[in-house]
């Protein structure tokens, strides 16, 4: 017999800008209230994704201040008139910058002041759910992870991706930071944990260990 119930939490991915970013689209399905995790652009098509699944934004979620991960969500915030919850606040130089990087870029973008910096160690709610909150720097030194438990579950950004890791070449970018943010922050939460990059496919937590050419257990041994 089919298990057909509902899971709490559901994700979807709707990658948006030239660069495919991964915009998550996650919603508590008692509530059908979500939230649109790094919203950086192609506002029409979240949109479209959000009323297809007939969910109501309730606020958006920062990863990080990359201008493809959140160039236009200050202006889906004021859109919806919704809160924008995260980065860090070590992340603050890099919203600041938007304009200037959406200019050089060739992208529309707008900087804007989050309604909640977050911590390591902080929750974010989804309706009635709550994902965890974790500081995760080195890619960007206000880089955060969202985290759900009971589903095993993390949208990382651009900590980690299928068989890769994120860029340190960028200011304040920092390459043991981010190695130590992947295993003491990220592996600590087991090996079925399936994640979700800022680019390309999903993978989990167990797989990289085995075979990501730059943080698997035997490279690292």
């Amino acid at each position: 017999m089919t298990d057909t119930t509902e899971p709490p939490l559901r994700v979807g991915i709707v990658p948006v800008t030239p660069l495919e970013q991964n915009c998550s689209l996650v919603w508590c399905t008692k509530t059908m209230k979500g939230a649109l995790v790094d919203p950086g652009g192609d506002l029409d098509k979240l949109k479209a994704a959000v009323a297809k699944v007939g969910v109501t934004i309730e606020k958006l979620l920062v990863t990080h201040g990359h201008l493809d991960h959140c160039g236009q969500t200050g202006i889906l915030a004021k859109e919806l008139g919704v809160p924008i919850e995260g980065p860090h606040e070590e992340d603050r130089f890099w919203i600041e910058k938007l304009d200037d990087d959406g200019k050089r870029w060739g992208m529309h973008a707008e900087s804007f002041e989050p309604d909640r910096w977050l911590k390591d160690g902080d929750t974010v709610t989804v309706g009635e759910q709550e994902l965890q909150v974790l500081h995760c720097p080195g890619h960007t030194p206000g880089h955060v992870v969202f985290y759900y438990p009971l589903g095993h579950l993390a949208i990382v950004g651009d900590v980690l991706f299928a068989g890769s890791i994120g860029r340190t070449d960028f200011p304040r970018g920092n390459h043991q930071q981010l190695i130590d943010s992947i295993t003491q922050k990220l592996w600590p939460l087991g090996n079925d944990v399936t994640f979700i990059p800022g680019h390309g496919p999903t993978s989990t937590f167990g797989r990289e260990r085995q075979v990501n050419g730059f943080v698997s257990d035997y490279l690292l041994s």
